[in-house]
């Protein structure tokens, strides 16, 4: 890894995947999720890396979000109990893109929920904001990790990845963009990648790109490390059961 600082005492990283959705019957995040503890067990982690959870997500607004904030809020509640202040925390979301032929690591999410089909709860808003409180439909939050850099690095392991702006309206862009409100809130950091169907992109491959990837992070947190105390962990969750949900 080169002499390039020392890295936080402990890195968990959380991945989330989601099931099946219109279009798509067999969704390979669902896979990727349910397979990639044992396959970390087996390949390794840099030192100092750890999969804290891997889930699957119902592909639905509201069905996804709920489940997400409790996984969100567990781990930050673990970390203040367990871990050590100066340990990161990495949220992990992957998504598929039927219609794509290359992985796409996404940069932004945006406040807005159009659907272009109901999801798995029947739920198809337009022009929605995601959290209301948080500002106009128009509004983007983005991801505090180096989107450019981190594809660069990918595409140098001959991985076919691309930066993308635009992760869309539908169920992904609207937990990408809950957990970059939980990320700035809490200090901790997200990030979300499309990937293809495997009849695009085989498992095999998808598998050792999602590995690489958690290597990635894990060498751009240990250069920053230096430049980065500790933040300030705020109770301040839009599901919370004493404030109005934020989900329609």
């Amino acid at each position: 890894m080169g002499s390039e600082g020392p890295a936080p005492s402990v890195v968990t990283v959380h991945v989330t995947g989601f099931k099946k959705f219109h279009g798509v019957p067999d969704n390979p995040t669902e896979t990727i999720a349910q397979k990639l503890i044992e396959y970390v067990e087996e390949k390794g982690l840099p030192k100092g890396m750890v999969l804290g959870s891997c889930n699957v997500l119902d592909t639905a607004g509201h069905g996804a979000v709920e489940p997400l904030y409790q996984t969100l809020q567990s781990a930050i509640f673990n970390k203040g109990s367990g871990f050590s202040n100066s340990g990161k925390i990495i949220w992990l979301h992957l998504g598929v893109n039927s219609g794509a032929t290359q992985f796409a690591i996404e940069s932004q999410a945006v406040n807005e929920a159009t659907f272009r089909c109901p999801d798995e709860m029947g739920w198809k808003p337009q022009k929605v904001q995601i959290i209301p409180t948080d500002g106009e439909i128009s509004k983007i939050r983005q991801t505090s990790l180096p989107v450019d850099k981190i594809s660069a690095a990918l595409k140098e392991k001959e991985y076919d990845v691309m930066k993308s702006d635009d992760a869309g309206r539908f169920v992904c862009n609207y937990v990408y963009y809950h957990s970059l409100w939980f990320a700035e809130q809490n200090g901790t950091i997200s990030l979300f990648v499309h990937v293809p169907l495997f009849s695009i992109i085989d498992e095999k491959t998808q598998m050792q790109f999602v590995a690489s990837l958690l290597e990635e992070e894990w060498r751009r947190l240990k250069r920053r490390s230096k430049r980065e105390g500790p933040k300030k962990k705020v109770d301040n969750n839009p599901l919370s059961t004493n404030k109005p949900m934020h989900i329609h």
